[in-house]
């Protein structure tokens, strides 16, 4: 058979996978089984063009794959799973890197080594890479230091900053436009290269520290449109089909989260919650609120008498790590009869899906794993609502409070339930910069300290009653 067809019909073979997988990992249930379809149509992908006379020495490929390697093994025994969030980001900075190379190369190799030149088609597509590849680039690492701290979470604005960014933009384009019709002419790739890798920056860093959700989301589909793009380049199948699955999927989850936030994606792009954070919200701000806390004994107590238990985790939870022993403590409840479920916010965490990652790493069953419009209505009838370092997603301004910068956003209805029990180390706000309402409810108290350590006596305390 000849090897051009069977190098196709591997790289079909990878694509049918790629699809399946990523149709699999829609559901929790079903994730891990996509992950591996994923990974099998990679490898497939990766011989098959190996095979392919066409590529560079088997040295260099070995090389690379070594160095590869060596970095993906050590960042996953290293990067803890608090910090996924930023490896994600930083995952999406080098896809968008790899495209900007990729393109940049292939434009210098025939423009100006070869000058066997590019078709229009071609062109246009290198100019795609470029600007998609070099946003997402700049935009991910600014993303990645406003998840660690080492960039203010805060949005970071300046007067003019959206007709700059436009200005920027039209040029961009501009010599986009310019480099197809003069290819052999190389100020306009400077010119493309530079503004797009300033307009990275530019656009994330006005965004707030509660949006960031939404923006790794969008950005990992900047990567997908960029690998995409970059298979046009290269007249590879299938990396024109991964990159669009990869586009395509991250918009729709982009849109999902922007609808969990009552947001319109521009709004987001425009500016994040931390924007507004620092303004009067109409939230109360001072010491007005009347909390009431509770102790790990009478907690206990508590957990003992219930009949149903609700747990909804949050970033303060992957911060703790305390995953695992809230998954020690379900088991407890179960044994004792008590129902226990967990509810899922869209946009809980860092990233989408944070919360569901650190609970199968503790092996929470998938179907305990419920999402927020199928778990709101059992609220009212939950004995025990306890929130785990969440804060924003269960603020009852969001819906009544016109002044807040959360109003209209989709909550979880914890303070419907007969009691709330809030574990955090203190009274500090959310992402969004306002108090939450919910800490001074009556139904509601608070149970400060490590999530990890009082959860643990928690469980500890069960035992002795």
């Amino acid at each position: 058979m000849n090897k051009d067809i069977i190098l196709q019909l591997s790289y079909l073979l990878a694509s049918v996978l790629f699809i399946l997988g990523i149709k699999r990992m829609g559901k929790t249930s079903t994730a891990r089984s996509g992950n591996r379809y994923s990974a099998l149509a990679m490898l497939i992908a990766i011989l098959a063009t190996l095979a392919n006379n066409k590529v560079l020495t088997f040295t260099e490929i070995l090389v690379g794959i070594a160095i590869g390697s060596a970095i993906g093994v050590f960042a996953a025994i290293r990067v803890p799973m608090t910090s996924m969030p930023e490896m994600v980001a930083i995952f999406n900075g080098v896809g968008g890197l790899a495209s900007l190379f990729v393109a940049l190369s292939e434009f210098w190799n025939k423009n100006i080594e070869m000058s066997t030149g590019l078709d229009p088609i071609t062109l246009a597509s290198v100019v795609m890479s470029i600007l998609i590849g070099a946003v997402t680039f700049t935009g991910s690492y600014i993303a990645y230091g406003k998840l660690s701290g080492t960039i203010s979470g805060k949005a970071i604005v300046f007067t003019g900053q959206h007709p700059i960014n436009l200005i920027l933009f039209l040029i961009a384009i501009s010599s986009g436009v310019y480099m197809v019709l003069h290819p052999t002419e190389l100020i306009s790739l400077y010119v493309l290269v530079g503004i797009s890798l300033a307009l990275g920056v530019l656009t994330v860093i006005p965004i707030g520290g509660a949006d960031m959700p939404v923006v790794i989301s969008l950005l990992n589909s900047y990567s997908g449109m960029a690998a995409a793009a970059t298979g046009f380049i290269l007249n590879n199948n299938v990396l024109v089909i991964s990159g669009a699955l990869v586009g395509s999927s991250g918009i729709i989850l982009t849109n999902i989260m922007c609808v969990a936030m009552n947001r319109s994606l521009v709004s987001v792009l425009l500016g994040g919650f931390g924007q507004v954070a620092g303004t009067d919200t109409g939230a109360s701000s001072g010491s007005s609120m009347a909390v009431r806390e509770i102790g790990v004994e009478e907690t206990a107590m508590l957990f003992d008498s219930a009949s149903s238990v609700i747990f909804v985790p949050g970033y303060g939870m992957a911060v703790a790590q305390a995953q695992h022993v809230i998954r020690e403590l379900t088991n407890k409840l179960e044994a004792k009869g008590v129902s226990v479920k967990f509810a899922i916010h869209p946009v809980a965490g860092r990233m989408p899906g944070h919360m569901n990652v650190l609970l199968a790493e503790a092996e929470v069953p998938y179907d305990k794993l419920i999402e927020m419009d199928d778990i709101n209505p059992e609220f009212p009838n939950t004995d025990i609502v306890m929130v785990i370092g969440a804060n924003d997603i269960v603020n009852p301004a969001a819906r009544h409070n016109k002044q807040s910068p959360i109003y209209g956003m989709p909550i979880l209805n914890a303070d419907k339930a007969k009691t709330v029990i809030i574990s955090k180390r203190s009274m500090a706000a959310g992402y969004a910069g306002i108090e939450n309402e919910l800490f001074g409810y009556p139904n509601a108290f608070m149970l400060f300290g490590d999530a990890k350590a009082t959860i643990s006596k928690v469980s500890q305390e069960i035992d002795n009653l």
